[in-house]
């Protein structure tokens, strides 16, 4: 006798979140870390923006376990350690698996009208994927600003952005007891 389940087969994001569920328990990442928070701020110093972070895709939101944010006295908003999964660039950088520079937001209308642009003044974005070396996407490391930049940056932008990838991988690896695979 044949019995048929009733439960759908899981669709290819539910798998895509379990995968990453498991290696994100595996590398210990589940919430801040200082020496990710020390990362974001050298990488907002060096792309001369206020914002960094290292930004982890968990289930339902995104959590920034390293982030360098303005504080309560600056002239640019404060963000905070979570921000839902439809909001900013890092969603998209993670689905496509490649780093993505907007040196102005606005001139893309298909990034121009991302609530972000609105929540922080958003006008600059530069991000890159941490890809564990299952193949499993963990996240992002990125920069935003509220300046536009001119076009002739977006290549110095690309080097430094896959530059801090490769850093904060590294250092993943390392705080698990691993080397990053070459």
């Amino acid at each position: 006798m044949t019995f048929l389940s009733t439960t759908p087969p899981p669709r290819p994001q539910d798998a895509k979140r379990d995968d990453r569920s498991a290696v994100l328990r595996a590398m210990r990442l589940d919430g801040p870390d200082p020496n990710l928070d020390e990362f974001a701020r050298r990488l907002a110093r060096e792309a001369g923006t206020p914002y960094a972070m290292v930004n982890i895709f968990g289930s339902g939101e995104q959590q920034f376990l390293g982030l360098c944010t303005p504080d309560e006295h600056s002239t640019f908003p404060s963000v905070g350690r979570s921000m839902s999964l439809d909001h900013g660039f890092c969603p998209e950088v993670v689905e496509r698996r490649n780093a993505l520079v907007l040196p102005d937001v606005f001139a893309s209308p298909r990034f121009a009208s991302n609530a972000v642009v609105d929540l922080i003044n958003i006008r600059t974005y530069a991000g890159a994927p941490l890809i564990h070396h299952t193949g499993v996407v963990l996240g992002t490391v990125c920069f935003v600003g509220p300046q536009a930049q001119p076009t002739s940056t977006g290549q110095a932008s690309l080097v430094l952005i896959k530059q801090q990838r490769d850093e904060v991988m590294n250092y993943l690896y390392r705080r698990t007891g691993n080397q990053m695979p070459q």
